[in-house]
C-alpha cells in the first residue's frame, strides 16, 4: 500500500467518523433545562423568606397519611394551596385549595392518587403574613 491509498484511507475514515458524530448529535433529544432559570433565582430570596417565616411563627402543618385521605391541620386559620407533586411523574401533579374557617382539619382523599412518594409545597397566607412549607409523604 503506498502513501495516496493510505491517506485517502484515512481521511475517509475521519471523515466518516465527524459524519457519524453529527447525525448522533442531531438525532439526541433535546437538553431539558428550566426556561426559567434566571426568574426562579430572583425569586430564590422571596421563597427563602416565606419558609422562614414558617419556622419563625411555629406554623409547620401536622400531616397525617391515612389509608382515606390525607388531613392536614394547621395552628391557625388559614388560605392558600397545596401542590401536590409526583417525583416519578409530572403529568400527575394536582393542586387543592386550603381554607379552615372554623380551625378543623383539611382532609383530602386518596383513592384518586396514585400510591407511592408524593412531594407536597404548601402556599399559604394568615393574619397577613404568607408562608411556605414542604413535606414528603407517602401514600399507601
Amino acid at each position: 500500500m503506498n502513501w495516496g491509498k493510505a491517506t485517502t484511507l484515512i481521511l475517509i475514515t475521519f471523515v466518516l467518523f465527524i459524519s457519524g458524530l453529527s447525525y448522533f448529535m442531531f438525532s439526541a433529544p433535546d437538553d431539558e433545562y428550566d426556561h426559567q432559570y434566571y426568574e426562579d433565582g430572583l425569586n430564590f430570596d422571596h421563597d427563602y423568606n416565606r419558609e422562614r417565616q414558617v419556622l419563625a411563627d411555629h406554623a409547620q402543618p401536622a400531616i397525617d397519611v391515612d389509608t382515606c385521605c390525607i388531613r392536614f391541620t394547621f395552628p391557625q386559620i388559614i388560605k392558600g394551596e397545596v401542590k401536590m407533586m409526583r417525583p416519578s411523574s409530572d403529568a400527575r401533579d394536582t393542586s387543592f385549595a386550603l381554607d379552615n374557617k372554623n380551625g378543623s382539619p383539611i382532609e383530602i382523599l386518596t383513592k384518586h392518587l396514585a400510591k407511592g412518594k408524593w412531594q407536597l409545597v404548601f402556599d399559604w397566607k394568615s393574619k397577613n403574613k404568607a408562608y411556605l412549607y414542604q413535606q414528603e409523604v407517602y401514600i399507601k
